[in-house]
Parts: C-alpha cells; structure tokens; sequence
C-alpha cells in the first residue's frame, strides 16, 4: 500500500526542486514513488497544477503500438498490412489518448485541487504517493527545502516521526 505525503515550501520552485531530488533519489533506488504533482500559487494567487505523469501522451502510446499490431494483423488478410499498419496505428493513437485523458491514477485530482487552493501565495506544494522509502536517507536530502507537513496518509504516531525528523533537521 501507498502513503500519500504532502509536503509545503515557501517559494514557487522548492516544490519542483523536491520533486528533481526525489527523483534522482528513486534512481538509487532510496525511493519508490508511485505518483506526483506539484502545485504552485503565485503571487497573485493563481493556482498552477503539474501532474507527473502525462496521461494522454502514456495512453496516445500504448494505443498507437497495440493499434499497428492490430492493424497489421487486420491488412494480412486484405493484403495490404502497411495500410493496415496505419490506420491501426492512427486509430490507436486517437483511442489511446482519449482514455488517456479521462482516467484518473494515484493521487486524486479533486483532493489535489482543494488542498492547492489552501497553501498560501507565493508558495508552493509536492503531492507524492510513495510505495516505500528510506526515511533516513532521504529525509536528510530535502530538509534544506524546510518543508512543512500539509497532509498525510500514514498513521498518527509515523506522521509525528516525520514532523520530527523534519524539524530535527531544518533546526541543526
């Protein structure tokens, strides 16, 4: 199962900043994370939301390649498979995206939408849904960012470690 963290910074680039380390972080294998997104809130309070995973282009893709194989398939028996190849492919692509772009995986929009609201202006927001982690290791590489806890899926008594462990290391 997955926790879901939500971590606050002052300034609008921290949140994307966090999201690069924790990244870098899931390549040595410190982190494994299932979804992201970062929310920014101007100055003037306008609220911007970046979703991790491009849903439409992943969909466009696997509907584009199941979409050739089935359209290869579909012109050896008409004869002509490149044709088939094509149109296949471009129906896929079509079929793929649009699915794409109306599902919804990992963290919940509407949640994501309704918490970005809140955080204050000139700020910024990273929603992360983490299958596992190394808290010790990783704790230490973001807590220069002096992130603030916003919200959380992990029980009373972890979500108190992690407050601590964050203030124990942005007050050293």
């Amino acid at each position: 199962m997955s926790d879901l963290v939500v971590l606050g910074f002052d300034g609008v680039n921290a949140a994307d900043e966090v999201l690069t380390k924790l990244r870098a972080l899931q390549k040595e294998h410190l982190i494994d994370l299932e979804d992201a997104c970062v929310v920014i809130r101007d100055a003037d309070g306008k609220v911007q939301i970046k979703q991790a995973l491009n849903l439409t282009a992943l969909g466009a893709a696997s509907g584009m390649s199941t979409g050739v194989l089935v359209g290869a398939i579909a012109g050896l028996l008409i004869m002509n498979p490149l044709a088939g190849m094509a149109v296949g492919g471009l129906a896929g692509a079509g079929f793929g995206a649009l699915s794409g772009s109306l599902s919804d995986y990992g963290i919940n929009d509407e949640f994501i939408k309704e918490l970005g609201g809140s955080i204050s202006n000139s700020s910024s927001a990273l929603f992360v849904l983490v299958k596992r982690s190394t808290a010790d290791k990783v704790i230490p590489e973001i807590e220069s960012f002096n992130p603030k806890v916003l919200k959380t899926s992990l029980s009373n008594e972890q979500e108190e470690k992690l407050k601590a462990a964050l203030a124990a290391h942005s007050t050293a």
